[in-house]
Formats: structure tokens, C-alpha cells, sequence
């Protein structure tokens, strides 16, 4: 989004949406007139949560299990992402990353995308269902820095409190948005947000109906923790 600033010059700032599990919603703008809508891992009915029903410019699915690659959540019809690899579109720039959904390269449970999108001069990297205990040293090199990181902390099906403290120190990013936790009617049984707010240290975040943020925004030093609401 953009808001008109002084001496007719444009002050940027990307909103993100989170919808539940791992379900976000960024919007920002190539320029003064065209907005770009980015859509990830849309839910359907199974988890017992309202399935929002939003556009989208760009939907990204960061593997095929049902929680996550509900496309008729999006009422448009996007610019399609669901493997790794490296993307361009709508000015935007969107690297995929193989991941695994287990701590066994993917034996139990698959693989999972890990996404790196570049807009609005600010790097954001979606974790999709990690269950890696760390990140290995090429994961590392492809995501590169990072502004902002959406994490899951829920445990059982993807890392817990613990580890996703261990991938937020190895990835170091200035703001963290977990995800893929308990919240009310979700019908996985999951760790709930406390945990991993105790652990970061961070037990009194209020939550956000969205993130609003342009890159001047940013942290310089200490990593901010962002709780959004579904």
C-alpha cells in the first residue's frame, strides 16, 4: 500500500494478513497506480476454521496437504506457484526452496517449499511445514537475508518452540511472524503461541489485526516479534 508524503513524493508499506495455519495475505505496490496481491497456503473446511475467500495475484502453495493448497479460497485466478525454483511476475521476485516436513529429509512426512519473496525493497521468507531441527548451510545460502520470517511454532506436523528459536538465530531476520499454532476451532492438536513466546522471551506481544510496515519501519537491532489475529 502507499500513502502520498510531503513535496508529492510516495511512502511505501506492505500489509500482510494472516488467516490462520499458515494462510497469509501480503499487499503492496509495484507503483502508484497497480497493487499486487500475494496469497499463501490457503486452508479448506477440514480445520474447523472459516475459510476466507480473497483475490489474489499470485498464490503460492508450499506443498499439497490439504490445509495448505485450498485454491478455491482465491476468487481470482493467480499466477500459480507450487514447486521450487525462481520466479518473476507483476515485479515481483519469488525464489522456492526445497524444504522437508520431518527432522528425516522428508522420509515421514514429504517435502515442503520454502518460499523467499522480494517486494517493496524488503525480503520475506514463508517456512511453509518445516520440521527440520536446523536449516542446512545451502538452505541458508539460498535464502539469504531475510526482513521479515513467517514460522511455524506449533509442533507435532512442523518444528516446535524450541527449534523454530534455533532456525529464527540461524536466519536472523528482523521481525518473526509465527504460525501454524493452536487457536480457537482449529481441530489440530497443536502447542499453543505461549510456548514459544516464553522461550523468545517476548510473553507480553499484543496482537495485530495485520502488519502494516514499509522498509524504513524495520528494526536496526533486536528481532520484534509480530503476533497477527486470524
Amino acid at each position: 500500500m502507499q500513502e502520498e508524503e510531503g513535496c508529492g513524493r510516495i511512502k511505501k508499506s506492505m500489509v500482510i494478513r494472516w488467516y490462520g495455519q499458515s494462510f497469509f495475505e501480503i499487499r503492496a505496490k509495484r507503483n502508484k497506480q497497480e497493487e499486487v496481491k500475494i496469497a499463501i497456503d490457503p486452508f479448506d473446511e477440514t480445520l474447523g476454521l472459516k475459510v476466507p475467500k480473497i483475490e489474489a495475484d499470485i498464490l503460492l502453495i508450499t506443498h499439497s496437504h490439504s490445509d495448505h493448497s485450498h485454491k478455491k479460497a482465491i476468487l481470482t485466478s493467480p499466477f500459480l506457484i507450487e514447486t521450487p525454483g525462481e520466479y518473476e511476475t507483476k515485479g515481483v521476485f519469488i525464489k522456492g526452496i526445497r524444504g522437508f516436513h520431518d527432522n528425516a529429509e522428508g522420509k515421514e512426512r514429504g517435502v515442503t517449499t520454502i518460499y523467499k519473496i522480494e517486494v517493496e525493497e524488503m525480503k520475506v521468507c514463508h517456512l511453509g511445514d518445516i520440521g527440520q531441527k536446523e536449516l542446512k548451510e545451502e538452505q541458508l545460502e539460498e535464502i539469504g537475508e531475510v526482513d521479515i520470517l513467517m514460522i511455524p511454532v506449533g509442533g507435532n506436523f512442523t518444528v516446535g518452540a524450541k527449534e523454530a528459536a534455533n532456525i529464527i538465530s540461524q536466519i536472523e531476520p528482523k521481525i518473526v511472524i509465527p504460525m501454524h499454532y493452536k487457536i480457537p476451532k482449529l481441530k489440530l492438536n497443536l502447542e499453543p503461541l505461549e510456548k514459544f513466546l516464553k522461550i523468545m522471551g517476548r510473553e507480553e506481544t499484543e496482537p495485530q489485526k495485520k502488519l502494516k510496515i514499509s522498509l524504513k519501519d524495520l528494526p536496526k537491532e533486536e528481532i520484534e516479534i509480530v503476533v497477527l489475529k486470524p
